[in-house]
């Protein structure tokens, strides 16, 4: 109702009836408000083949029918028509993953189908392979991409997989299973790659919503640190446990004001009573850990290496004047300082020098670019300060080389001056490209310790592949426990692509699974309609022929593509797709 007027809102519904005999809706198109002529207008008739039966026929050309056998079926080749293009080899390979992974074994006793016979198993592979190969929303996988894969011909299922309630219904089965799931994976882990789990590597990253509405201190959607620079959304915190090659084995999803600081403990406390107490060596960046848990993982018998703060280097600068450098490798040397608590390793990167230095150089070019703008216009005492708050912001660290002084004076005009800090910028430079380490290793030499921290870069790389490849962001959701169950889909969609990537580390080092799968998914389904002459039609659902890229990833991957389905024989029916109103 508006104005005093009832207004009518128009969607193209598509109604499907499906094997258990329900009928399922889905939305094709919204079309507003429209007219009783463009009602009429949309209103078409759409032509489906339910199937009848499958029986073994020799096909002949109309008019070249044998008579005398009896299983022969004529049809018009001339009618041939080729329908439904879908994609079908990611989808495929996103199954074959889902079985190595065994998956399969492990959801079967937990998601058993619902008494109305709903296939939750076959929902959430169908949400797992959506989410690894044409991320979205649940409400794009209902409307579009379901009807544009084979996932249907692959489960051999029909689309009551993506009926939208059915996949909200299914988010809310799976959280419950998470601890055992990570179980689950450090096995699977270990026997299919022979991975090992006495190296832990801990990083946390957020994720943020597009929309917002008022929550509850106690919700998790709050405002923090964004890492996505999102500052004006509600975000949650997520943080993750992989090894050292990146295969994931825990993760928990945090309010998003939660302070790195504070999640390491409870962390702690979760892996020993998921996996149990072990010596395992836990590789933080800085910021994460405190002293606190640092004297907590050393009370438990737990090793770690973590970054730490600049800060800290400048109060043992002096002391390891007195220590020699250790070459890594090329362009990487290190130096170790031990003290009374802990080890100390200062690293230095000849290539983290030019980057750090380049990127200062080009900040503070900028800002002395602003300042010297600046000093030519005339601009009141408040409006200068303004102008110098935000170039400052934009300068970052740079402008602290930067002594800027504002005479005090008229308040109408103002004129700064401004000089380099030569001190500050000399000791600036000497830090570039160095870092420092701390461990309670003690029996490790300097070089194994460097080596240990570069491989936090694995954790990084799997924030990437969620937030880029897997789209984890932005979340869409409104209920708290599907939040949860978003990030659920995701983690096991990144499980069968980290699975992927290990197959693939020792064929070629430059090859991702980003790019196997986009060969794969040029691979496509079609249904092949013969008419033939007793007024059904012949089926053949056929996926095209892999080309030679495909062949070869299939060898080296040591994949083999199953047989073609068998053909189907139809009768016509008619399905209509009617616009549906909706009042307010």
């Amino acid at each position: 109702m508006k104005d005093g007027k009832i207004h009518e809102y128009w969607s193209v519904v598509e109604s499907r009836r499906l094997s258990d005999g329900r009928v399922a809706q889905r939305q094709v198109l919204y079309l507003g408000e429209i007219n009783s002529s463009q009602r009429e207008a949309w209103r078409k008739t759409i032509e489906v083949h339910d199937e009848d039966r499958t029986r073994q026929v020799a096909l002949f050309p109309a008019g070249s029918m044998p008579a005398d056998d009896v299983d022969a079926i004529g049809v018009r080749l001339s009618e041939l028509r080729l329908e439904r293009p879908r994609q079908w080899g990611a989808c495929w390979l996103a199954m074959q993953l889902w079985q190595e992974i065994d998956l399969e074994g492990f959801w079967r006793s937990r998601l058993a189908p619902s008494r109305e016979g709903t296939p939750w198993l076959k929902v959430l592979q169908t949400l797992v392979a959506y989410r690894l190969i044409d991320p979205g929303s649940e409400w794009k996988l209902h409307r579009q991409w379901f009807d544009a894969s084979a996932m249907a011909d692959l489960l051999n299922a029909d689309f009551a997989l993506a009926e939208k309630n059915t996949l909200y219904r299914c988010l809310d089965r799976l959280v419950e299973h998470k601890d055992e799931l990570f179980k689950f994976l450090l096995h699977r882990w270990a026997d299919l790659f022979d991975a090992k789990f006495d190296v832990l590597l801990y990083d946390l990253t957020s994720t943020y919503f597009e929309t917002d509405v008022e929550r509850s201190p106690e919700d998790l959607r709050q405002y923090g640190y964004s890492r996505d620079k999102r500052g004006d959304c509600r975000q949650v915190v997520i943080a993750l446990i992989v090894t050292p090659e990146g295969f994931p084995l825990s993760y928990e999803v945090l309010a998003g004001n939660t302070a790195d600081s504070t999640t390491l403990s409870d962390f702690l406390d979760r892996i020993e009573q998921r996996y149990g107490r072990a010596n395992r060596i836990w590789v933080m960046d800085r910021g994460i850990p405190t002293e606190d848990s640092l004297a907590k993982m050393r009370a438990i018998g737990a090793s770690y290496l973590v970054g730490t703060p600049k800060g800290r280097l400048s109060k043992l600068e002096q002391a390891f004047l007195g220590e020699t450098w250790a070459r890594v490798r090329e362009g990487v040397q290190v130096k170790r300082l031990t003290t009374e608590e802990d080890i100390y390793v200062l690293a230095q990167s000849d290539a983290r020098i030019d980057k750090e230095r380049s990127m200062r150089r080009k900040r503070l070019r900028r800002y002395v670019d602003r300042l010297q703008a600046l000093q030519s216009q005339r601009l009141t005492r408040d409006q200068l300060l303004m102008k110098l708050g935000a170039a400052k912001h934009e300068a970052g660290r740079a402008a602290n080389l930067i002594k800027v002084e504002i005479p005090k004076g008229s308040a109408t005009t103002a004129r700064l001056e401004f000089r380099l800090q030569r001190d500050k910028l000399r000791q600036v430079r000497r830090r570039e490209g160095r870092y420092l380490l701390r461990t309670n290793l003690t029996a490790q030499e300097p070089e194994r310790l460097w080596t240990f921290y570069i491989q936090l870069t694995e954790v990084e790389q799997a924030f990437k592949e969620l937030k880029h490849d897997l789209a984890v962001r932005p979340i869409y959701h409104q209920k708290e426990s599907r939040i949860e169950a978003h990030v659920f889909v995701a983690f096991l969609a990144y499980c069968l692509q980290v699975t992927l990537k290990a197959k693939l580390r020792p064929l070629a080092g430059g090859i991702t699974p980003r790019e196997v799968i986009a060969k794969f998914k040029t691979m496509r389904m079609v249904d092949v309609r013969i008419p033939t002459t007793d007024g059904r039609e012949l089926v053949l659902s056929r996926y095209t022929q892999p080309e030679a890229e495909h062949r070869m990833l299939l060898d080296q991957l040591r994949l083999t593509l199953p047989q073609q389905p068998p053909p189907k024989i139809t009768t016509r029916q008619a399905r209509q797709t009617t616009p549906e109103p909706a009042t307010t």
